[in-house]
Parts: C-alpha cells; structure tokens; sequence
C-alpha cells in the first residue's frame, strides 16, 4: 500500500539579500506521511534553509509547497499547528529546569496544566531525564540538553517533527537514546525530516532521503534504491560520490 503524501514541494527557489547565488535552485521533492525523510548534503548546500522554508519559518522567493492531512490539501497555517520543529541551536530558557521550560511551552501550544503535566513525566522518563526535572539547565551536558530540546519540540505531539542536526555533539548514549526515542515515535505514526552531517547514522535511521548539492536536489529516493542505483556500498560512499571531496568551508 502506497502511503499518502504529506509534503510536495515545486520548483523551490531561494536567494538571501546578501547572497549573488541562490541557496536552493529548482527544488522537487515530495515527502509521504509515516517516512524517516533525511535531507544531507556539504555545508552550505540548502538543508537548514529548505527545512526552514517547508515549516514558513522563512519565504521562498519562487515555487511552493503544497501540505496534506491524509487526502486533503491544507493551508500553512494548519500545517503549522500539527509539526515540531527541533532546531540545531538550543531553543530552550538555561535558567529554567526541564519541568519549567516544558510548562512554559506546553502553555504556548494551549495545552492544558494537566496535559503539560502527563507529558512532561513521560517524555523526561522516556529521555532518561526524570532525576534532573528540576535541576536548571545550564549545568546539563550537551547530550541532556538535545534531549530537552527534543521534549519542547513534540510537548504538543506533533504529526510532522523536522530535526536540524539532533545530535550533534552529543555523547554516544545520548545519541542512542535520541534515534531509540525517534524511531519509537515513527513506528507510533509520526513522520521525521531529518537534517545530519553522520552519514553512518543517516544509512541507519532514514528510509528515503534527499541529497542537495549548492542548491541542487542531485538524488532522491528510497535509501536501498539508491545505494542500489548507484552501486554504492554504504551512503558515505554514495555522499562522496556525488558531492566530491573537495573542502567546504563557508565564511
């Protein structure tokens, strides 16, 4: 059965003020409810700004994006209502404790005390964070706090999570409990978007995934066809491939 379409994006453009080159070109990708969608590419290649532009963080400057809830179309407004987004950047208050930071943006997703409350205990027990609820964030490790910003990004039990580098920096147990928890959620019907430079990870997390290259979509598809299209032996080797191996460091 093929599963129902979430996210179609058309000719996609995007080009900053500050920039003589566009940062997306033409881009053509549609996303299916319940995938693990990784979107990888070099630095500078466009994945922080497609993910930004798909959750209207950002504008286009040419294409667009349709939405769906099942078979029908919606509007970005209602699209909105049913994501999280978990940016690469803390997006969480250092002086507030879990519990604090989780009431506080449980209250900006209109949930109730009780329900801040239920879902509080079950995602900091899930996270492995229940000891330090109340202990302020500053003094966490940089693994504890990719957990408390995963817990503020689905407080509100999104149906769409975008991730923006979820684990970078973090230790190796945080980041085996951070793809335990995420792929527990997809299996119970969550669809992921996933931005990372961990080419092993990505081969073992996604399904499908989207390369980008200066802007250009270079492939897209389910992960085995295209390790199997390009007789690739794992995706890092499929990366190189495609991208090259020159540096890419941008100023």
């Amino acid at each position: 059965m093929t599963s129902k379409v979430c996210i179609e994006i058309n000719n996609l453009t995007k080009r900053y003020k500050s920039s003589e080159e566009d940062s997306l070109k033409n881009i053509n990708l549609t996303i299916h409810s319940g995938d693990k969608f990784g979107i990888l590419g070099p630095n500078g290649a466009g994945k922080t700004t497609l993910i930004s532009i798909i959750c209207g963080i950002i504008s286009s400057n040419g294409g667009n994006i349709k939405y769906f809830d099942k078979d029908k179309e919606i509007n970005l407004k209602t699209f909105r209502k049913k994501i999280g987004f978990v940016p690469q950047e803390y997006a969480f208050y250092q002086e507030l404790t879990p519990n604090q930071n989780l009431e506080y943006f449980g209250a900006l997703y209109n949930l109730s005390k009780k329900e801040i409350k239920s879902r509080s205990e079950k995602l900091l027990h899930l996270l492995g964070l229940s000891k330090v609820s109340d202990k302020k964030v500053q003094i966490f490790s940089s693994g504890m706090k990719r957990r408390i910003n995963l817990a503020i990004g689905i407080i509100h039990e999104p149906t769409i999570l975008f991730l923006d580098e979820p684990t970078v920096g973090v230790d190796v147990q945080s980041k085996n409990a951070i793809i335990e928890f995420l792929n527990k959620i997809n299996r119970e019907g969550t669809t992921i978007v996933y931005t990372s430079h961990h080419m092993t990870e990505a081969e073992e997390f996604c399904k499908s995934i989207a390369l980008l290259d200066n802007g250009k979509l270079i492939a897209c598809d389910d992960m085995k066809n295209l390790l199997n299209l390009h007789k690739a032996p794992s995706l890092e080797s499929l990366f190189i491939n495609l991208t090259g191996e020159e540096y890419r460091d941008y100023v």
